[in-house]
């Protein structure tokens, strides 16, 4: 089966379907916001990075412990891994494909200071034997069926030697087993400053594809997604296998539904309606009620509202408002007043 220009994306074993990814984010892809981006159009969702140590210290009576829920309808899905050393990357990936998991990703990539001073995330990349062991060591601990992918970033910072260090970890992770990454354009050190090379990660899906002769090793791209009709100039003109949307996905799960019809070079639904967001914020507060309980949703539900907010006309109130909210009544208070009151759900036609 093809969809239209593009072919289905596989990770390994893991058949996807049209190359249409939510990327794991940092305090956003929680069990609510992946449930969404399925809904609306994502073919696969990560859920948001966990440190190793996290995973392995969550005890099964614990309210953590459903940070690592997976329904079976959340499946396929994926989940990130983020730490130093292969002691703790291995138990780690051991324990969330027992949460049902099934493909693990290991992050190389994540620029926060934070975890850089921690040897961790992006400051692997200028280290890569210490990531390609850990990749390694991961690697032969999990069952062979299981995809295990990494994620990238251009290089820690423009220099020659970084460039060299992001060529031997990709060597690495290949002749590791490894079944793919994925890449943003960006380096380490830029974080999310100046504009994402598209070119760079052409440069990969070839180096990949004819140097290393390994089509069947996935690349995905990452970076400056926000436009339906770009993201599918950008997953063209690359050659990449697919993209994982991230930024642009935060507050606007309408845009998986409307890359979803590009990439079928069927007509582009149009930006929802105030009571089409509306239905979906509310469904979005109410998940999030469920999973958090009502005394924690509308904290953890902030920061979402102030992403949705960006598509109101009357964005600056409402964001304030959101940045506000201390109950579930103020939430859905400010529904009332910034959205009305009528719930339009007819946006789910074009999820058929």
């Amino acid at each position: 089966m093809t969809y239209g220009t593009f072919s289905p994306l596989q990770i390994g074993s893991l058949k996807i379907g049209l190359p249409l990814l939510q990327a794991p984010l940092s305090g956003y892809s929680d069990a609510p916001m992946r449930r969404l981006a399925r809904k609306f159009g994502a073919s696969f969702a990560f859920c948001e990075v966990f440190l190793d140590q996290f995973v392995i210290n969550v005890s099964k009576k614990s309210k953590a412990r459903l940070y690592l829920a997976v329904k079976q309808t959340d499946k396929p899905s994926g989940a990130q891994l983020m730490g130093s050393s292969s002691e703790e990357f291995v138990p780690a990936a051991l324990k969330l494909l027992e949460c049902g998991f099934d493909l693990i990703d290991l992050n190389f990539a994540c620029p926060v200071k934070k975890v850089l001073g921690r040897s961790r995330g992006g400051f692997l990349i200028s280290e890569p034997q210490r990531a390609i062991e850990i990749a390694q060591n991961v690697r032969n601990a999990i069952p062979a069926y299981v995809p295990l992918t990494a994620k990238l970033r251009k290089g820690y910072d423009d220099s020659q030697q970084s460039r060299l260090d992001f060529y031997q970890l990709l060597d690495g992770l290949i002749d590791a087993g490894l079944n793919g990454v994925a890449v943003h354009g960006r380096t380490v050190l830029q974080r999310y400053q100046g504009v994402a090379d598209w070119n760079f990660l052409r440069e990969v899906k070839e180096y990949v594809a004819v140097k290393r002769n390994r089509p069947d090793f996935t690349v995905i791209g990452c970076g400056d997604l926000f436009q339906p009709q770009e993201i599918c100039q950008k997953l063209l003109d690359s050659g990449v296998d697919g993209v994982a949307l991230a930024r642009g996905a935060i507050g606007n799960p309408w845009l998986f539904t409307q890359t979803r019809a590009a990439m079928l070079a069927q007509a582009i639904p149009p930006m929802p309606t105030l009571a089409q967001q509306r239905a979906t914020i509310a469904e979005h507060f109410n998940a999030a009620m469920e999973l958090y309980g009502h005394n924690r949703a509308p904290t953890v539900m902030r920061k979402f509202g102030v992403a949705y907010s960006k598509l109101h006309p009357e964005q600056e109130l409402v964001r304030v408002a959101f940045a506000k909210c201390k109950t579930p009544k103020e939430w859905f208070q400010i529904l009332d007043q910034f959205y009305g009151s009528q719930v339009d759900d007819s946006y789910l036609k074009y999820l058929k």
